[in-house]
């Protein structure tokens, strides 16, 4: 399936239904008085997180979602039937935009988290509404209120646990298909990655992570220089960052300050996540060497490198143990967050610190 990760989308609610105009008219009875109904109420666009989505291709193909308008009110008092909603249902990650793609209607970072993006329109009242002392035979029915229509942004952003960063041919797609079932593509050229790709990675029995392996940066990235930088909000919500650092280069240190300065070029909080930083391809160098290398690296890191080999799987065992590691603190700090925020919810009278529609 190809991979897509942001799109374009127009949404338009439903109208209301008509209220209705009519008067009761009856054999025998003199005065039936008005019995026009109230129209239907149009129905609402809804955007929900799914499961078992893991990309925006099928919004390539439809763009255009619309709910459905609400039934006319009738005579003999009868209300008009409501419209269906329309529910637009993305991948979890997914990220909600006006159409200037700077303003954020909503995150839906939750399995199940649902939004309205545009509310249906009212039903008017029939003329039975306006019955009064004053005048019992109204000729009054209002139309049903206008739809709201939008052109909105939609942008993925995947949820994994461990982003994989590093120059083109680090390893990296080797690295995700040795501790996992996936099969990204793996070849002896740059670039062979061109959109990210997710693995769950058994540690063990009932112990279990997702990896996310993103096409490699070159100097530049944030320029647009290569691929870019535009796959990089895909491990923004990761607990940790593995940078892979390919051990045959012939500068490692220069290798690792190139993709850590576009990661801080790119800004917002990456730069901020745990970076556990790894020397692969160890099988391919001598002994003597990759241990000036690793020093050397250490040296300008101020920590220590992990070695590894995703080609015969050494060292790997132990990384992938210390990356769960991390991953449970920072599942911690997450629900303990999470707890706190639900607090300020219920002391708030429910509602949440942001309204995601106005």
């Amino acid at each position: 399936m190809k991979f897509l990760d942001r799109t374009k989308i127009y949404v338009k609610s439903g109208k209301g239904g008509n209220g209705c105009m009519s008067f009761r008219r009856e054999r025998y009875v003199e005065f039936g008085g008005p019995d026009g109904g109230d129209g239907g109420c149009g129905g609402h666009v809804f955007a929900l997180a799914v499961d078992n989505l893991n990309t925006l291709i099928d919004y390539r193909y439809q763009q255009h979602f619309k709910a459905e308008t609400g039934t006319h009110g009738m005579g003999r008092n009868r209300t008009g039937k409501d419209g269906a909603d329309c529910i637009i249902k993305v991948p979890v990650g997914t990220q909600i935009f006006e159409e200037d793609e700077e303003t954020l209607i909503a995150d839906l970072d939750e399995l199940g988290k649902k939004v309205l993006l545009a509310k249906g329109g009212n039903g008017g009242f029939g003329n039975a509404r306006f019955k009064t002392p004053a005048n019992q035979a109204p000729r009054r029915a209002n139309p049903g209120q206008p739809s709201e229509e939008r052109t909105l942004w939609l942008r993925l952003k995947l949820i994994a646990d461990i982003g994989l960063l590093g120059l083109p041919n680090a390893g990296k797609s080797t690295l995700l298909a040795a501790v996992s079932a996936a099969k990204p593509k793996i070849a002896d050229y740059p670039f062979t990655t061109l959109h990210p790709n997710l693995g769950v990675v058994r540690v063990s029995a009932g112990e279990s992570f997702v990896m996310a392996d993103i096409p490699g940066l070159i100097e530049g990235a944030h320029e647009g220089v290569g691929i870019g930088d535009r796959f990089l909000g895909h491990v923004e919500r990761c607990a940790a960052l593995l940078h892979l650092v390919d051990a045959s280069a012939d500068d490692v240190v220069a290798s690792y300050k190139t993709v850590r300065g576009e990661v801080e070029a790119y800004g917002g909080e990456l730069a901020e996540r745990v970076e556990i930083v790894a020397l692969n391809k160890v099988d391919l160098i001598e002994e003597d060497l990759l241990a000036e290398k690793k020093a050397a690296l250490e040296k300008a890191l101020g920590k220590d490198v992990a070695l590894i080999s995703g080609a015969t799987q050494s060292g790997v065992s132990d990384l992938l143990k210390s990356l769960l590691t991390i991953i449970k603190q920072q599942r911690e700090i997450f629900n303990k967050e999470k707890k706190q925020r639900a607090l300020r919810e219920a002391q708030n009278g429910g509602k949440s610190d942001w309204e995601p529609l106005t």
